[in-house]
């Protein structure tokens, strides 16, 4: 089999942006490469769950009053183990687990970073086959190196994180990472076990055609987002329409679509919870990184998301994330 040496699997990747900073420590590419081995781990069991007794639900509920389902559980189990196995993780905080996680050994206590994840955004999609995905981002800690982190190093604003990405479970599994520098998407080779780069650079279109929201809350939400989706629907061709509605109930996936071919995703609070329901930490302060540094904006409705001071691990949100020109036109309803 005659291989391509022109496509750079992320190993390669990540040592050619080394080579640019002389004094990196590469901790950060380490970070970056146990997280791709474990989203390989959960890759295989996601593609074989209709086959083993790994569907369906745990029969517990986790800190957000959801139901748990079993491969939520193994996707948690591996990302938590890879990075605690590893050298460049101080500590680790999770959508599934109460409270975040020390690595209290020496070399663990050495290190920079801490990283907040979502194993398995999506998962009640999983028993009917549809793409779902791993949310991460990647914070440095402001606690003493040298001493166990703390609960100060998981409460910091998205504005802060050094990195974030997530990875699609779809018709291919897909890893896209960013940091202040760029976006870059890494495909699964099932033929070498390698990410490979494929969409390098990144850039979310200025304006799409689709939106994405939840019609079924449609008369939960506030009067100027049911006056925007009114909008939405009534675009013409002159006014850069019409807009299509895409929504597949699961965030990475949406977001995905959105941020390589323009759009504009919506999950609005609602009457019974204005508060939102996307969880800050693990799921908007993420993709907000992501998606900004490719062009495109975050909001919760009243401000940008990354400027959010976490007050609790679990803190949910209101998120309107997209393509600039149409999150701008989405303000102009918010103002009014």
């Amino acid at each position: 089999m005659a291989i391509n040496r022109s496509v750079l699997t992320l190993d390669e990747f990540t040592l050619a942006q080394l080579r640019q900073f002389p004094t990196a420590t590469g901790e950060l590419s380490r970070l970056l490469r146990d997280m791709a081995l474990a989203a390989k781990r959960v890759n295989v069991e996601v593609n074989k769950a209709g086959l083993v007794d790994i569907l369906g639900d745990a029969g517990s509920v986790n800190v957000q009053g959801e139901d748990v389902k079993k491969l939520d559980i193994f996707a948690n189990n591996q990302f938590m183990g890879v990075l605690k196995h590893g050298i460049s993780c101080a500590g680790i905080g999770s959508e599934e687990m109460d409270d975040f996680v020390v690595f209290d050994d020496e070399v663990s206590n050495q290190s920079k970073y801490v990283v907040l994840f979502d194993p398995l955004d999506g998962s009640g999609n999983i028993d009917v086959n549809v793409s779902i995905g791993t949310i991460f981002s990647v914070y440095r800690r402001v606690s003493e190196l040298g001493k166990p982190c703390t609960q100060e190093d998981f409460l910091q604003p998205g504005n802060k994180q050094v990195a974030a990405g997530y990875v699609v479970y779809g018709s291919s599994t897909m890893l896209v990472y960013a940091t202040r520098r760029g976006v870059n998407g890494f495909t699964l080779d099932p033929s070498i076990g390698e990410f490979t780069l494929s969409h390098p650079d990144i850039k979310c279109p200025e304006a799409g055609k689709f939106y994405s929201v939840n019609h079924g809350n449609f008369f939960q939400y506030d009067e100027s987002v049911r006056k925007y989706i009114d909008a939405c629907q009534r675009k013409t061709k002159d006014a850069g329409g019409p807009y299509t509605q895409r929504y597949i109930g699961s965030m990475v996936a949406d977001v995905h679509r959105n941020l390589i071919k323009g759009g504009i995703f919506m999950y609005p609070g609602t009457i019974e919870k204005p508060g939102g329901k996307l969880r800050l930490l693990y799921e908007a302060n993420p993709f907000a990184f992501i998606v900004g540094v490719a062009g495109g904006l975050a909001t919760n409705g009243k401000q940008r998301i990354l400027d959010v001071q976490p007050a609790s691990l679990h803190q949910r949100t209101p998120l309107f994330i997209g393509s600039k020109k149409m999150m701008e036109e989405l303000e102009t309803y918010m103002k009014a």
